[in-house]
């Protein structure tokens, strides 16, 4: 079994890679909630440890539990994939998914007592799982099941911001936490989206936005949703560094500019790949900026 859990993970959820990530998403959080609200001092022990683990460990699970439910579909469209190609049976991912959620469960408890967001977290990921005991309806609407499995990076980011509050006394229900909560969802939005918008000739029997409303619509939306973004990194950027809302400015003039170019020509480029450019611009300098603030850089 750990032979076949070795090659489903090396293909859908690369441990080294995605454990990184975990910590990257938790620290960010974890460090814009204690320099918006003027804790320039930290401690660091058992509980951010667990927490960055749970962040990995709830992506895992989410990974597991969407190839999961949709097996079925898999095995028309997405036949390579290792489980539906039989590389790893639905009873290997079982058994790992019901260890390292017990082991996340269990540390949580003892080590974090964040058991509110924990428990919302959990339930969450349970009921998306489950199609929010919904599937008939959800699994036929790509628009549903937008607005019900993607705001589970919320509940994700107010655990972390919720921990990070707790830890240090700091009041939960505060416009920077707002911010944070959000700014560190929309990326993750405007990827959900991208990837689903294709040129013309190149839409498949997989659903997509631009085969339901056309190239242009979802392109405006994710515009729109960049909008925001621009908006509440730039509020938090500005907090930390004022000259810094120039990096903001320019990634998402640059996004703008290859959405424009997209609609003209959707088959110069897939818009995902620029998507995933300004993702690494936007969350990188936010780590850079957070990370000179920490070490006490000045301007």
């Amino acid at each position: 079994m750990s032979a076949r859990l070795r090659v489903y993970l090396a293909e859908m959820y690369p441990v080294i890679p995605r454990f990184a990530l975990g910590y990257i998403l938790f620290f960010e959080m974890y460090f814009l909630v204690l320099l918006t609200h003027g804790h320039a001092g930290f401690e660091l022990g058992v509980g951010e440890a667990v927490a960055g683990f749970t962040i990995f460990a709830f992506l895992l699970s989410l990974r597991v539990a969407d190839d999961l439910k949709d097996y079925e579909a898999d095995l028309v469209l997405f036949p390579e994939r290792p489980l539906p190609a039989g590389k790893v049976s639905k009873r290997d991912l079982l058994v790992m998914l019901a260890v390292v959620d017990t082991l996340t469960a269990a540390a949580n408890l003892v080590f974090v007592r964040n058991y509110l967001f924990f428990a919302l977290l959990v339930a969450y990921g349970f009921l998306m799982s489950f199609w929010f005991f919904q599937k008939y309806r959800i699994q036929r609407s790509l628009p549903l099941a937008l607005v019900t499995h993607n705001p589970v990076q919320l509940v994700m980011n107010a655990y972390v911001i919720s921990f990070a509050c707790e830890r240090y006394g700091i009041e939960l229900f505060t416009v920077n936490n707002l911010l944070i909560l959000c700014t560190l969802y929309f990326p993750g939005l405007i990827w959900e989206i991208a990837r689903k918008v294709r040129a013309p000739e190149e839409e498949t029997e997989y659903t997509t936005y631009s085969k339901l409303f056309g190239v242009r619509k979802p392109v405006v939306f994710i515009l729109g949703v960049m909008a925001l973004d621009f908006v509440t990194s730039s509020i938090l950027i500005y907090q930390l560094y004022p000259w810094a809302v120039a990096t903001v400015i320019a990634a998402y003039a640059w996004l703008v500019w290859m959405s424009v170019r997209f609609l003209r020509d959707p088959h110069r480029f897939k818009l995902v790949d620029k998507v995933i450019v300004y993702d690494y611009l936007a969350e990188g300098s936010m780590v850079v900026f957070i990370g000179a603030r920490l070490l006490g850089l000045g301007v």
